[in-house]
This record gives structure tokens, sequence and C-alpha cells, in this order.
């Protein structure tokens, strides 16, 4: 059975200060739910600089640590990057890869987005590779062949896909209030599981996909209660304690 996981992508938010409020609520608010949050997967992603602060605070939670990218590199020459295994030395156990941001702004390829899972696994991280369409390409009908695109091209270097999760992120649905209906999202990640089939036939089954774009407390207990849907990245929300927390304990 496929356990629930929720990922808390704070993006290029926070300080010092506002981090540590944050956490304090959250954790704040995992001790009330107790069980209904605590036995569930969550794991919270803060920008590069506050990967030690947020390490220290998570000591002794049920929360775990991820970042939300890494080089394709290993360590070396590389000014400006930040490898998997330094990502692991700060003790972070997942990784998001191919976040539709970096695809945008940074010019990202399926097939660098392909290199950097690899040195994510190598380095002993869980990768969480993000594919969506834009709404362009959903007009258009181009939306299950965009996607299956980029999971084909990720997932092309890697032998077996256990160690793996996939984020189904529209991107048309990010950030901007607009969320697909837990019947689409169902849809788009049923055609996920059918082509992870075809990769690896073995562990399909097993791999955990999370729906993400505009994720929130009220429509995610819905969004959960679909067959192919076993959690959720979470953007904008993930900066509310109360919000977050009612996103884990809906999954």
């Amino acid at each position: 059975m496929r356990q629930p996981l929720v990922m808390a992508n704070w993006k290029m938010n926070g300080n010092s200060a506002a981090n540590r409020e944050l956490l304090k609520a959250l954790q704040a608010e995992f001790a009330r739910r107790g069980a209904e949050v605590s036995t569930k997967t969550s794991v919270i992603c803060p920008p590069y600089p506050y990967l030690t602060q947020v390490a220290e605070m998570l000591q002794g939670s049920s929360m775990q640590l991820g970042a939300q990218d890494c080089s394709h590199s290993a360590p070396g020459a590389y000014t400006g990057e930040v490898a998997a295994p330094m990502l692991a030395d700060l003790g972070c156990r997942w990784v998001v890869i191919g976040h539709s941001e970096r695809r945008q702004y940074h010019q990202e390829s399926d097939a660098l987005v392909a290199a950097k899972l690899v040195a994510a696994q190598r380095a002993d991280l869980m990768p969480v590779v993000c594919v969506g369409e834009t709404l362009e390409q959903r007009e258009a009908g181009e939306a299950e062949d965009v996607v299956a695109s980029q999971l084909r091209g990720a997932l092309a270097d890697l032998p077996d896909l256990r160690e793996v999760v996939v984020a189904y992120e529209p991107v048309w649905a990010i950030g901007t209030g607009q969320t697909a209906t837990p019947e689409l999202a169902q849809e788009m990640h049923s055609q996920i599981r059918d082509v992870l089939r075809e990769l690896d036939e073995n562990n399909a089954e097993g791999i955990r996909l999370l729906y993400g774009g505009s994720v929130k407390a009220d429509n995610a207990a819905s969004l959960f209660a679909m067959t192919d849907i076993d959690g959720a990245l979470v953007g904008g929300a993930s900066l509310d304690a109360e919000a977050f927390a009612t996103i884990v304990a809906a999954a």
C-alpha cells in the first residue's frame, strides 16, 4: 500500500525569523492533531540558505527535510551550484527535481532533469520529479502527450523506479488559485501510472504520485480521495501552519 506523502515547497520565501515562527506554529499544530498528522510522511523544503536552520528545528519531529533542487554534477568547480551529496550532508532526505518554475525560468530540459535524478539517487536522496502541461498545451489537446514525454525523458536513465516519486503539477494551476478538479487530476494521474507501467511494470503500482497546483486546506480531501493521488506538493498553503497541517491530516 502506498503511504501518503505531503511536501511543503516554500519556494523563495522566508527569513530566519519568519521561518522560526512558521515552524513553531507548525509543530504546535502537529502536536495538537497528534496521530492524524504524525503518522503521515510530511516534508519541508525551504530555500537553500535555511536548510540548516530548518533541519535543527525539525529534530525530534515527524517532519522530514527536503530541498527544492540539486545540481546534476558531482562536487567541483561549478560556481553557484549545490551538489546532491551536500544536501544529504545537511540532513535532506528528499529533493524536488524538474519543478515547472525551474523548467520555465532556467530552461531545464528533460535530459537535465534525468541527470539530476541520477545524481540525487547516488546521494541516497529520494527524488520527486515534477511533470505538467501549460494552459496552452492543455487547450491544444496536448496535455497527455506532454506529460508522458516529460516522464519518459526524465526517467530514461534510471535502472528501476523504486526510489522515485512523481508530482503532477499542471502549470496553469500553480499559484493561480485554479485547481484541476479531482476527476481531472485523477485522469492524468491514471495516465501517468500507465506510462510508469510501460517503463517499469514491476514497480509502477508502488510509486507515489503527488498532485501540485493550488492545493489548499479546503480541496485537499477531495483530491486525496482519488485512487492514484497519494499526496501533494504544496506551495503557498505550506506557508500557513494551520492550512498545511490540515492538508497533511487529509492525506
